[in-house]
């Protein structure tokens, strides 16, 4: 049997709690490594293109929901429904499918504040078509599990001439096949390293160099030592576009307006199944994927997003409380021209979607994981630009 392996923090207790209170702030190396030793996931196999077509029709097939579930941040905001407005309209929309049952509760238990709204989604259910026909205009919304394709940012700036609106509705699953998962870095289980710093992994993946730092192409580059030190590091990436591609480039390659850029000699896929594989077959290769895909023996390194902060394995707590860097985010997406309000009717609908309330519908869903109260904060500032 494969084994995984988690370098994580020895004062997990410690750590929870500091996460939870927002004391995060501590050295990286204040405390040691620990590896935990999980089994290797059983292999997902990509959809068949009859599965495909029934998710496309219906919404894809839930998968079974976590063990545990995550507690709702207390200091999420409580909705209140409007009093003083009438809010009234109909509104035609579009969703992944493997958002379609979440999407449909939300609207549901909205129309349950205000009978004289219609918000409706229909097939076929594809977040990418959706894209499509907002940029159209012949849809209000899209809900759709990842970010938005670069192209279809470009066809949507091109016709309206600025960005659409893109705002996190819930955390993405922590470990379920098509429903984005978290994302991970990996090495060989042989590779002494005990943790990455995006900064790091910008050096290594990169030929922009958003970050400042220089490139780096051997272990001994990462402080590596004895036979590691002159040994070059084999990158491992998925092909361009790909979901998981477009997050890893966003989340780490990118700063502020300045889109990152691949570096040359990356080993790519075509998709992602068989990176983990590929890591546990090479010494000294590195690669990241969704977590869901870990179905070979390797380790999983825990990441630094900023200098200062402790590393993060992607373990359950760390991305049920969005202090994992690379956790992920669904999205609503709308047509908003900046500086002017969206129709009352779907601005009052993300005030619901992101209060208590509607995280409690991705609670009660139980595939999704809700959102902290600082990120709701951060999606609500969105509403007003």
């Amino acid at each position: 049997m494969s084994f995984i392996r988690f370098a994580t923090r020895l004062a997990l207790g410690v750590g929870a709690l500091a996460m939870t209170t927002g004391a995060g702030a501590q050295t990286p190396q204040s405390s040691p490594m620990v590896e935990w030793i999980v089994p290797a996931l059983k292999t997902n196999k990509p959809q068949t293109p009859e599965e495909a077509e029934a998710g496309r029709q219906r919404g894809r097939e839930l998968p079974p929901p976590e063990v545990l579930q995550p507690m709702l941040d207390p200091a999420l905001p409580s909705y209140q429904p409007r009093t003083d407005v009438q809010i009234t309209g109909s509104f035609k929309g579009a969703a992944s499918d493997v958002m379609v049952v979440i999407a449909q509760k939300w609207l549901d238990k909205f129309r349950s504040y205000y009978p004289g709204v219609t918000l409706t989604i229909a097939p076929p259910y594809a977040g990418s078509l959706g894209a499509v026909e907002l940029v159209k205009g012949d849809l209000d919304f899209v809900f759709v599990s990842r970010e938005l394709r670069p192209d279809d940012i470009k066809a949507f700036k091109s016709k309206f001439g600025y960005d659409p609106t893109s705002i996190p509705i819930s955390g993405g699953s922590y470990r379920h096949y098509g429903a984005l998962d978290a994302v991970a870095f990996f090495v060989n289980k042989d590779n002494p390293i005990e943790q990455l710093t995006f900064d790091q992994l910008d050096a290594m993946y990169s030929s922009t160099h958003h970050r400042g730092g220089k490139a780096i192409t051997k272990w001994g580059d990462l402080g590596l030592t004895g036979e590691w030190a002159d040994k070059p590091i084999a990158l491992y990436g998925i092909q361009p576009w790909n979901g998981f591609e477009e997050f890893v480039r966003q989340r780490v390659l990118s700063v502020t307006e300045k889109r990152g850029e691949w570096r040359d000699g990356i080993k790519f896929e075509k998709v992602v199944f068989p990176m983990a594989k590929d890591i546990a077959a090479d010494r000294y290769g590195v690669a990241y994927s969704g977590v869901a895909y870990l179905d070979a023996g390797v380790k999983v390194i825990p990441l630094v997003a900023k200098t200062g902060e402790s590393p993060q394995a992607p373990t359950y707590e760390n991305v049920a409380l969005a202090t994992y860097p690379l956790s992920r985010l669904t999205f609503f997406n709308v047509n908003k021209a900046p500086g002017k309000p969206l129709p009352p009717a779907l601005e009052e609908f993300m005030r619901f979607v992101l209060s208590r309330e509607g995280q409690q519908v991705v609670l009660d869903h139980a595939r999704y994981i809700p959102l902290r109260a600082s990120q709701v904060e951060e999606a609500r500032k969105l509403l007003s630009r």
